[in-house]
């Protein structure tokens, strides 16, 4: 279903791959960026970049869910981080690393960006899920 791409020809990538292939007929989710907001809609983590991410992780786990699907079935992420220091974009993508997202390892880009859409926000990822075949429709 899903197929992982490493390209022989180009530098190997630490922790995701070049690319993702999936089998046609097979159902895609696309899910619109998950935020670091609790369900009451407050903040989670104001100046902690690390905090934040974990919250958005467990966002887009639940996003997935509701779609029958979960993070082992991510195939691309883009994940924006509202800094432009590498140790801060690394330490987002560690949360990333451990939440076994990128366990595939699937296609990511990491982004250091100005700003994003709620005041203090500091993360947010975007994704593509394959969702397993028996998920409800």
């Amino acid at each position: 279903m899903i197929r992982r791409v490493t390209v022989p020809s180009l530098f190997p990538p630490p922790t995701y791959s070049h690319a993702s292939v999936v089998e046609a007929g097979t159902r895609l989710a696309f899910l619109a960026g998950s935020v670091p907001l609790d369900a009451e809609g407050n903040l989670v983590g104001p100046g902690d970049p690390v905090l934040q991410a974990e919250q958005v992780i467990a966002n887009l786990r639940e996003q997935l869910h509701a779609v029958g699907s979960d993070l082992p079935h991510v195939v691309s992420t883009e994940v924006y981080v509202v800094s432009g220091e590498t140790a801060v974009l690394s330490a987002v993508w560690e949360v990333v690393e451990a939440s076994g997202l990128s366990a595939g390892p699937h296609a990511s880009t990491l982004i250091g960006v100005a700003c994003l859409g709620y005041t203090g926000q500091l993360v947010e990822i975007t994704a593509t899920a394959v969702v397993p075949d028996g998920a409800p429709t």
